[in-house]
């Protein structure tokens, strides 16, 4: 019998703003990538060694050319077994940033007015925690999906 082994992976994600409209991916370039046709903020998984503001740092310039300075985290999101594996990931906002912006080999940026990203193809935990990071809430939250299908959450807010 052999036993089903989760792997804990870390990651960033962070919302980059500006003049009202907030810097997405499209996730349209890799077959392979679970966020396939999805649109998502920037971010990706921890190096050896990186505390979650350098992970962040770092994807973000890896993923789009813009070197954010402070970002500010605005939550931890938990997702249990999705697609095999146990995600923590450290959610960021930032709209301080110099640079301009570079292709990737994941999706195409663009910029989103923040009026229009819920009307994007997006996972529904986003949809559930946007209004989180708009009223500046502080937040841990358990996601639970099986497969694609998202079955519930639970949150904890942080004054």
């Amino acid at each position: 019998m052999s036993a089903l082994i989760n792997v804990m992976i870390l990651a960033s994600l962070c919302y980059i703003h500006h003049d009202g409209s907030t810097l997405m991916l499209h996730r349209v370039k890799r077959p392979d990538d679970i966020h396939a046709g999805k649109w998502n903020g920037l971010g990706g998984k921890f190096e050896p060694g990186e505390s979650p503001e350098e992970c962040v740092i770092r994807e973000v310039r890896e993923e789009s050319g813009l070197e954010i300075t402070t970002p500010r985290l605005h939550g931890l999101v938990m997702f249990p077994g999705f697609k095999g594996n146990d995600w923590y990931v450290f959610v960021f906002m930032a709209d301080i940033f110099s640079g301009e912006l570079i292709e990737n080999g994941e999706g195409y940026l663009k910029w989103i007015p923040d009026k229009d990203l819920e009307s994007l193809p997006l996972w529904p935990s986003d949809h559930i925690f946007f209004p989180w990071l708009r009223e500046e809430k502080f937040f841990s939250a358990k996601f639970v999906y099986q497969g694609d299908v998202y079955l519930r959450h639970e949150v904890t807010f942080y004054p």
